[in-house]
């Protein structure tokens, strides 16, 4: 049944694979390359606070740390408290434009404690082969995110990112990522709430429900 709704979502996204966002005004992409700049520099000093993943609960996301695109490191120790959506995502996918509504809803729960970590992936029909500086600047001028971004990952497979490894023994095979924009939520204690297939858009009432519920509103 997996692999028959893996291949639903892939024939989905090939179908839209194509579909490239219209470039910004000139305006719009000097304001995201501000806002953008803006939050790299705050994400730098956040992460160079953080605990060692070392000292962190090994039953908890906090053990991990991730090597990160615009930073030198994402340590998951800097969302102690919070809670935080982890999405693997792709710049070449059908499903690519649901940075739009990650980009959304960071904003509008961030100053409530809640985290968007996006994990750039070429694991699914080679959809993320872009450098590092080409993921910078596709999320930069297409979409001004502002979240925290890893740097180009491994989630699935044998030489999958521990967090994914890590995430399936604690909710079992609906951790393990189908496809590009599959998320997983971690509660303020650092533990997995659940996942989310690709189908499921970050701004849905499912997941929303689901970010209010581990908030404690």
């Amino acid at each position: 049944m997996k692999k028959l709704a893996a291949l639903a979502i892939a024939a989905l996204a090939l179908a839209a694979c194509n579909r490239a966002p219209a470039p910004p005004t000139a305006e719009v992409a000097d304001a995201r390359e501000a806002a953008v700049a803006a939050a790299v520099a705050e994400h730098e000093q956040r992460f160079a606070a953080a605990a060692p993943t070392s000292a962190a609960d090994a039953n908890t996301a906090y053990q991990f740390e991730f090597t990160g695109l615009w930073t030198d490191r994402v340590p998951m120790t800097a969302f102690e408290g919070e809670v935080v959506l982890v999405v693997n995502t792709a710049s070449e996918c059908g499903f690519t434009p649901q940075y739009e509504g990650l980009q959304e809803i960071y904003t509008e729960y961030h100053d409530r404690g809640f985290e968007v970590l996006g994990v750039p992936a070429n694991n699914f029909n080679g959809q993320e082969p872009g450098t590092q500086e080409e993921i910078q600047e596709f999320c930069r001028l297409n979409y001004g995110v502002t979240f925290p971004m890893a740097g180009k990952t491994e989630v699935i497979g044998d030489a999958r990112h521990p967090f994914y490894a890590w995430a399936q023994t604690q909710i079992g095979d609906d951790a393990v990522p189908q496809w590009n924009f599959h998320k997983i939520l971690i509660g303020r204690d650092g533990r997995v709430i659940r996942a989310f297939g690709t189908r499921t858009e970050p701004m849905s009432e499912e997941i929303r429900a689901a970010i209010d519920a581990a908030l404690g509103t």
